[in-house]
């Protein structure tokens, strides 16, 4: 007599022979990015924004304040330009227009507060260094950009 067969071992031997058998399914294609020229050139002027601080060998605790103060610079430029345009709107009440500028005003008061402490991080990061008197002066070019 013989034995008895496992039914399920059966029924898994059919299920890969029927796969061999069956062709795979072509591969799934994948997700296809363009990026625009825009974009690319913005991506890379974020790289470049900071480079000359990166590249310029000094340590990093100065080039990260140098990095701060190069974004609140960017950020007060960006609130004065909000306010000319402000005062320049016409459809604008006196009395809307002069509750938005005051405002942007107090912000960009606050921001001028920031840049002061900034600076005076970056001079008494600089001393603490025992920096250069080269260092110094790259590090004050760096700043005024």
């Amino acid at each position: 007599m013989e034995p008895a067969k496992n039914t399920q071992e059966g029924a898994v031997a059919n299920k890969g022979a029927k796969a061999d058998k069956e062709e795979a399914p072509p591969p799934a294609e994948g997700v296809k990015v363009t990026i625009s020229g825009a974009a690319l050139k913005a991506a890379s002027a974020s790289k470049s924004e900071n480079s000359d601080i990166e590249d310029s060998g000094l340590p990093e605790t100065i080039q990260s304040i140098l990095k701060m103060i190069r974004a609140i610079k960017k950020k007060i430029a960006e609130q004065m330009a909000k306010l000319q345009a402000i005062m320049t709107n016409r459809s604008l009440s006196p009395e809307q227009a002069r509750s938005q500028s005051m405002a942007l005003q107090a912000e960009v008061a606050g921001l001028n507060a920031s840049l002061t402490s900034a600076n005076n991080s970056l001079n008494k990061a600089l001393q603490e260094s025992g920096a250069s008197s080269e260092s110094i002066v790259k590090a004050a070019s760096l700043a005024m950009k």
